[in-house]
């Protein structure tokens, strides 16, 4: 049976949304062998508004290219998460910074709620690679893409000199995407 897998990582613009969907997109398609397309839009100002990446990632062609009916949603911002979760499919994941998002949407979906920023902050070191952690816990708790790929991906985007630290940040996401998939 094919799928289509719908992506949706929503924030402010600064966050690292957009690079995130770009490596997420890598990992299905180069790595993996899927088909896969990443678009984003961000609102008036590049930093501080509001940002989003999308990814597709399917066995088959894809005709297009834009997320109606998510499968998942990542909400870095109360904003977004009231933006973007209706458009969620019945028993879809959505994944919130609980700092962040204080108010849930009413949804049948799965919701998640973890500090990804205070993740990134207090065991990675930089807010800045927050994005990479939540990819970590989008990893562990879809298994969309398999993690060597997902992990080639961060290595071969993110900037000359971090790769240790975003790589530790996948990792630690990973970890924290597991434990909370048990639950």
């Amino acid at each position: 049976m094919s799928y289509r897998y719908e992506i949706r990582l929503s924030g402010e613009g600064g966050q690292g949304l957009v690079l995130a969907g770009k490596i997420l997109a890598e990992a299905a398609a180069i790595y993996d062998g899927k088909n896969a397309t990443q678009s984003q839009s961000y609102g008036p100002e590049a930093r501080g508004g509001a940002s989003r990446s999308e990814v597709i990632i399917s066995d088959e062609e894809i005709d297009y290219p834009k997320a109606m009916h998510l499968d998942f949603l990542l909400a870095l911002t109360q904003e977004a998460c009231n933006r973007y979760s209706g458009d969620l499919k019945e028993n879809a994941i959505l994944l919130v910074d609980a700092d962040a998002v204080k108010t849930l949407p009413q949804v049948k979906a799965t919701i998640y709620k973890m500090p990804i920023i205070e993740i990134a902050r207090n065991e990675v070191g930089r807010v800045m690679v927050a994005n990479i952690v939540a990819l970590g816990i989008l990893q562990a708790l879809t298994d969309i893409v398999s993690y060597e790929a997902l992990e080639s991906a961060v290595l071969a985007r993110v900037p000359k000199g971090t790769e240790e630290m975003n790589q530790r940040a996948l990792s630690i996401g990973r970890k924290y995407g597991l434990e909370i998939a048990k639950k």
